[in-house]
């Protein structure tokens, strides 16, 4: 639809979706905490024109509404999709009026992919060496390692194979010619740096800032490996994406970008990168990483420097995760035919919580379909899975919750499985990239009337009880630190034994909201050590536990600071607030 990110800002001056902010805004910590806010309020997009310490304006908020992702993409991508899994669904066998029917996928096919152009606006200008330090790069929490380039589309080819990777994984700027470069475990881009450091070879690195919407929302799309995130963005695009020669030599450039950031990631390199305030709500620490090295930086004359701003759900990540679930979601039951219906939640930062209807018939098929999502691509790094075999509105979890809690069997339907990958910024088990993961069955017909109200004389240290839905209480306990037993004792306590689940928490206050519920639990909770049970017996090599079934969500000693706004970049927001909006948002 946008052949750039100009016309896309024209449009959402159209439509009242875009607020200039004139006022000179400092990209350490007041930017962020400016978006934050307005967010917040479900607000429009932003453009800082005028940026302490840099010649060029910061556009951020671009997708932070379903109403402009709508601007941004229109209804035909998700359509295209529905009816590519129509035919394909179709067609077994083939059947010539079939084809005839969706005839018009066949032009749709012809526009997906890339073109060759020779106007391309990103090689108006050539900094050469690299000037990082000119661009106007967001510091957005207090405890961040520096300022970070957020809004990164990292371009990358295998060595062997020469297939493409297209992702957003963030860069810490070191200097003027230099970043980290913040692969996570399975990431393409991580995967071809693998490939070339084994041949003891630098790997060519491209960066593009802004271009078409598509192209954005591509690199962040949780494709499979060597999957084409390119043949996506023209999908979304509804066009072929126009590239164009890197004058300098090396990959193509996308010819609308706003900026192209050209180098290489030499091998054995690594360079301390973090802390950073990101999407789980709390800082990923200091770890090393590859480092970016930039030779030189292509761009517009008048180039907009594109951004976004992570942190405690929901932000911008959040609206684009969902959409992009339900692009693709259709495509799930062709990739994994058991699977009919899959969700991620944005409020746990995605991995953490997955829900999926699959198909139960024959005793136990549910776990086939577990294990193949939990090999699927960044869905095995699913931390907690829950399975069913009813149709669901998944996105509703209390709802969801209770119809699991109704039905699953604790003796038989949890399986937790030790010593396994997790992702990158979970700090749950205490380690990197190592924890656990847990498979939750509800199958079937409910096997329990579930409890809506506790009564009865709460245990000694345990100060509020709250009911977050059908079946689940909340309690507030005693600071881990105090009592780390508390939680086993609990699951023994005669008062709760007609309650499937407790989940034990700091504050009772997150019972009151699914959102924070779901964040505050899933983040803050590992299945192999916070998992308790009034009786766990070993039947068959199987770990079998005896209701009720507490989770431990209390804030563990050496878990990462949650991210909270500083006292005086508040004040400073609040005070300068009209100066930003004077005729109000």
């Amino acid at each position: 639809m946008h052949r750039n990110l100009r016309t896309f800002l024209d449009l959402l001056r159209k439509e009242n979706e875009i607020v200039p902010i004139e006022a000179e805004v400092d990209p350490y910590l007041e930017a962020a905490e400016i978006h934050r806010r307005v967010i917040d309020q479900g607000g429009p997009a932003l453009l800082f024109k005028r940026v302490k310490g840099s010649a060029y304006p910061v556009v951020t908020n671009l997708f932070g509404t379903a109403r402009r992702i709508e601007l941004a993409f229109g209804p035909k991508p998700e359509a295209l999709v529905r009816e590519f899994v129509h035919l394909a669904e179709s067609l077994l066998p083939p059947r010539s009026s079939e084809l005839w029917k969706h005839r018009s996928l066949a032009l749709d096919a012809l526009r997906l992919g890339t073109r060759n152009t020779r106007r391309a606006p990103v090689t108006e200008v050539l900094d050469r060496p690299a000037k990082l330090n000119e661009l106007p790069v967001l510091t957005t929490w207090q405890e961040d390692g520096g300022p970070f380039i957020t809004l990164p589309l990292v371009y990358t080819e295998n060595p062997l194979t020469k297939k493409h990777n297209l992702g957003i994984y963030r860069l810490q700027v070191y200097d003027s010619h230099s970043t980290g470069l913040h692969w996570q475990i399975q990431k393409g881009g991580g995967f071809h740096y693998q490939e070339a450091e084994a041949q003891g070879k630098p790997l060519p690195v491209t960066v593009f800032l802004g271009g078409p919407p598509a192209l954005i929302l591509a690199a962040i799309a949780p494709l499979p490996e060597d999957v084409p995130e390119l043949v996506l963005a023209s999908l979304l695009a509804g066009e072929k994406l126009r590239m164009t020669g890197n004058p300098l030599g090396g990959h193509r450039l996308a010819a609308e970008a706003e900026f192209a950031l050209v180098g290489f990631a030499p091998p054995n390199e690594r360079r301390s990168e973090g802390p950073f305030g990101d999407h789980y709500g709390y800082y990923s620490l200091q770890h090393a990483y590859p480092v970016f090295h930039v030779e030189s930086v292509f761009h517009r004359p008048d180039a907009i420097y594109p951004a976004t701003v992570v942190g405690k759900p929901r932000q911008e990540d959040f609206i684009i995760g969902d959409y992009l679930q339900r692009l693709l979601s259709p495509l799930f039951p062709l990739v994994m035919p058991g699977v009919r219906d899959l969700w991620t939640y944005g409020e746990t930062g995605f991995h953490s919580l997955a829900a999926a209807v699959v198909r139960e018939r024959y005793g136990r098929e549910a776990l086939v379909s577990g294990f193949r999502i939990l090999g699927e691509g960044q869905l095995s790094l699913t931390k907690f899975l829950i399975l069913t075999d009813t149709p669901q509105d998944l996105p509703d979890f209390p709802k969801l919750f209770e119809h699991m809690l109704a039905r699953v069997r604790w003796e038989t339907d949890l399986f937790v499985f030790s010593n396994v990958s997790m992702d990158t910024l979970d700090y749950t088990s205490g380690e990197v990239n190592e924890g656990s993961k847990a498979i939750m069955l509800g199958l079937g017909q409910p096997v329990r009337d579930l409890p809506r109200e506790f009564r009865g004389e709460l245990p000694r240290d345990v100060v509020y009880a709250e009911v977050f839905c059908g079946g689940c209480l909340v309690i507030q306990g005693v600071p881990y630190e105090r009592e780390p037993e508390q939680a086993g004792r609990l699951a023994r306590e005669p008062i709760f034994s007609e309650w499937p689940l407790i989940v034990l928490h700091d504050d009772v206050e997150v019972a009151r909201s699914a959102p924070l519920f779901l964040w505050a639990t899933w983040t803050r909770f590992e299945p192999a050590a916070d998992i308790y049970a009034a009786q766990t017996k070993v039947e068959r090599h199987h770990l079998s536990y005896h209701g009720p079934i507490v989770f431990d969500a209390r804030t563990k000693p050496g878990f990462p600071a949650e991210l909270v706004v500083r006292d005086d970049v508040s004040a400073m927001v609040d005070k300068r607030w009209r100066e930003y909006f004077p005729r109000g948002l």
